[in-house]
Order: structure tokens, then sequence, then C-alpha cells
């Protein structure tokens, strides 16, 4: 009974393999007499992704951080400059619709408000975070002397020739300013007073004045940056004197055309 049953199986098996040829039945026999075994899918293994390199971002500094640098780590009075205004950015966003320094003075707040805490300074940029960067100058904060760029890169050249020993150096399209240590204007008037020439085209920014810090925009167009960055010792940040700077510049000056008088502003 049981073959009876095995060859009625065997030839319904054969008949459905004639009608689907590519199927495969469970118990049938292949051509060669061997019943196939089931095959199971090889199991791959995930191919482990290399992570894509990626480049470091390099942050930009921002007009905050210059700030906070300036009035923390250097212990310089800043204070935010009045900036622009104008669906195209080229007024100064003073009253003055006639301003020779458009953005890059004090107006609200004042010259004298000028700090060097860490909260009113990051209270200021968080308003107006392009706001431009204004060293209120003198006192126990650095002064300045400032003349056209080229006659600045020029005398530069000059003084590090002659082994001058000079300090952080801002510089704008049309102008340079040496910054020097902190002096009175009696001192300045005196020291002026001893020379014979002076070029007009020097200028001093010394008590209750200003100076525009990098990365500001100054004024006439383009960016304000440092030409020479201020570098820290163990004495904190070394400012050559007055004296010095404008002796050099007068001298490094007289070759000039004009002595120094004619030169663009």
């Amino acid at each position: 009974m049981r073959e009876i049953l095995g060859r009625r199986l065997q030839r319904l098996r054969d008949r459905l393999r004639s009608l689907f040829p590519a199927a495969r039945f469970p118990g049938s026999r292949a051509a060669d007499g061997r019943t196939p075994t089931t095959r199971t899918p090889a199991t791959r293994t995930p191919a482990k992704r290399t992570p894509a390199s990626r480049t470091p971002v390099t942050r930009t500094p921002t007009l905050l951080d210059a700030a906070l640098t300036c009035a923390t780590a250097w212990q310089w009075p800043v204070l935010p400059g009045v900036g622009r205004s104008g669906a195209d950015s080229a007024r100064c966003a003073c009253p003055d619709p006639d301003c020779v320094v458009p953005g890059a003075h004090p107006f609200d707040p004042g010259l004298l408000a000028a700090s060097t805490d860490a909260r009113m300074v990051a209270w200021w940029w968080a308003r107006r975070p392009s706001a431009p960067v204004l060293l209120a100058t003198g006192g126990s904060a650095p002064c300045a002397v400032s003349l056209p760029a080229v006659a600045a890169a020029r005398a530069v050249v000059r003084l590090d020739a002659q082994g001058m020993r000079l300090g952080p150096i801002v510089a704008s399209p049309t102008r340079w300013s040496l910054l020097v240590a902190p002096y009175s204007l009696e001192r300045l008037g005196e020291l002026l007073y001893s020379k014979d020439h002076v070029p007009s085209s020097l200028r001093f920014h010394g008590e209750g004045g200003y100076l525009l810090l990098p990365p500001s925009a100054a004024s006439g167009g383009g960016q304000v940056h440092w030409e020479r960055e201020p570098v820290a010792g163990s004495d904190g940040l070394w400012l050559p004197e007055v004296e010095d700077v404008v002796h050099a510049l007068v001298e490094a000056s007289s070759g000039a055309p004009g002595g120094g008088s004619r030169l663009a502003y």
C-alpha cells in the first residue's frame, strides 16, 4: 500500500515539475536522482563605514569676541561704535548727515561709558552685534600715533631695519596706528614743542580719544586688522614710549614729499 502511494506521489511531482520547470518541491529529486537541499541565503556582514574625513571648521572671531578680549584679557576699556544704517549701510547711524567718520565713532553710549566689565560688554554687543569696537585711549589704556598707510608701511620697514622695538599696530586701508604707552596731554604738548617740525599727517590718540580696533569696518570702506597683534609677555602687553615713536616717525617721514605733510590721508 505504501509503495502504491509512493508511486502516485512521485507521478504527481513529475507532473507538477513538467508544468513548472523552475520550481522546487519538497522531496523532489533532481535529474541526477539526488534530493536537492534547501539553501539558506548567506548572511552578509554589513560593511563598516569609514567616517568621512571632516575638515576642521575655523570659527571667525566676532566683534563681541574682540571686545571681550580687549576688556578682559588686556584690560582695555572698550565701547561699541555708532555703526551704520540705511539699506546699503553706507550712512552713519548718528544724526549728522555729513559725518566724516561714518560708523566709526562713539555716540550712544558716549565715550565715558567705556568699560572693561565683561557683562557690560556682552550686553552691548548682544543688542548690536555688528557694532564697531572702539578703544577709549588714555588714562591707564594704550594711546596711539597714526599716519597715512603708505607712509606708515615705509616707516615701519625703516624702524625694523634700525632694530627699534614696536608694539601692536592697527591698520586700516587708509591709516596705520602705532600703539604706545599711555601719556598725558601735557607730556604730548612738551614733546611736540621740542620738535622743529612735525608732519601734519600725524594724528594723536591720547587721553579723551578713541581708536577703532579690529575686526571693525573702517569708516572709509574695508576692514581694520592687526598689522602686528598684541603679544603678552611675563609683564603683560609691552608698549613703546610715545617720545621714541614720534621721534622715529618724524625722522622716517623727513624724506617724504613736503616732509610728510602732503601725504594722502
